[in-house]
């Protein structure tokens, strides 16, 4: 039995062989595999995403985030000794002023500057945050803006257990992806592919979207002990007027709410703590979804499969049970499901 109030990092630790990371996505998006997890009984179906249908009912909504990731790492050089730079752009500050983690730290000085992609871009050091983090202040060629510089010269920023190059950039992207801002994909929707989702229109299922631009603080180990004394990262998001009005009509009518991706849920749940339901609405969050957590919003979750004592899977654990979500991934393991980004699907109902 879960300590609710004396949570431990290692009460959601399992054993995951290496051989079970997914290192490239699969082809097609939505061949992949899909553990169906019974919130009330534990009961567990192993089926594919592309029979996701089979699962939902008419006037089930799925509400997926539309950000789209920045293609944020970038490799360059020092303007005065031409030696090397990356920077990773972590999150905008300004109009063209950034936050960014970059290496080697030691040549990141305030006032010092540098260029990327033969000058395409150009950036200038304006000051050392406390955490060891820059802020820079970013110029492009003539003709040229920020996103479309790093669109042609910029790398995406995969987990760090992704260690195979990723050979088509939008693989890394939903293909419903809009809003660009991410330093991370919401990996629960690269399963659908076009076809799939109207499909799903077309059977009576309703889809909606939010937008939650995923920073790097997602990959951020738990280093507390204690699960309550860990703080979360700040991440920005909106939540439009057409999806707030089809959320409360889903509840009004007996749908299901169904979040798609760890990220949904966050923002949901977010909204509905800060003014009772889900509202049209923009802001920032730090929710820390875990055990014992009471859930406004959802009635289903599609994810992925997420590291050990990670945030993520006390979310799951939050919602799904904690008995639940560890027999699952006990169950996936010796499956041989694919976990993590690139990895195969979960849903829970």
């Amino acid at each position: 039995m879960l300590d609710l109030q004396n949570m431990l990092r290692s009460d959601f630790y399992y054993e995951l062989p290496q051989e079970l990371i997914a290192q490239r996505p699969i082809e097609p998006r939505n061949a992949s595999r899909m553990l169906c997890l019974s919130r009330s009984s534990g009961e567990i179906v192993h089926d594919r995403f592309y029979n996701l249908c089979a699962h939902l009912r008419k006037g089930d909504l799925l509400v997926l985030n539309d950000s789209r990731v920045l293609p944020a790492r970038i490799y360059g050089e020092t303007e005065d000794t031409h030696s090397f730079i990356e920077f990773l752009l972590v999150e905008q500050r300004g109009d063209l002023e950034w936050e960014i983690l970059c290496r080697p730290g030691k040549k990141a000085r305030p006032g010092r500057r540098f260029t990327f992609g033969g000058g395409l871009i150009t950036a200038e050091i304006a000051e050392v945050l406390p955490d060891g983090n820059r802020i820079a202040r970013f110029s492009c060629r003539e003709g040229w803006n920020l996103f479309a510089a790093l669109d042609e010269i910029g790398q995406m920023p995969l987990p760090p257990y992704i260690t195979e190059k990723l050979r088509d950039k939008e693989r890394y992207q939903t293909v419903y992806s809009n809003e660009v801002g991410s330093s991370a994909a919401p990996t629960a929707g690269l399963h659908f592919t076009r076809e799939q989702l109207s499909d799903l229109e077309n059977s009576g299922i309703n889809i909606a979207y939010v937008t939650l631009h995923v920073g790097l603080g997602t990959f951020r180990p738990v280093k507390e002990d204690r699960v309550l004394d860990h703080k979360m990262h700040r991440e920005h998001y909106e939540i439009p007027e057409r999806t707030a009005e089809l959320i409360g009509r889903t509840r009004a009518e007996g749908g299901r709410v169904i979040a798609v991706g760890t990220t949904s849920c966050r923002t949901l749940e977010s909204a509905a703590a800060l003014y009772g339901k889900v509202v049209p609405c923009d802001g920032f969050t730090e929710i820390f979804i875990y055990p014992g957590f009471e859930f406004k919003v959802l009635d289903g979750l599609i994810t992925n499969f997420h590291l050990p004592e990670s945030t993520l899977i006390m979310l799951v654990s939050a919602f799904a049970g904690y008995e639940n979500t560890m027999n699952a991934y006990r169950v996936a393991v010796e499956e041989k499901y694919r976990f993590f980004s690139f990895g195969d699907s979960m849903l829970i109902i």
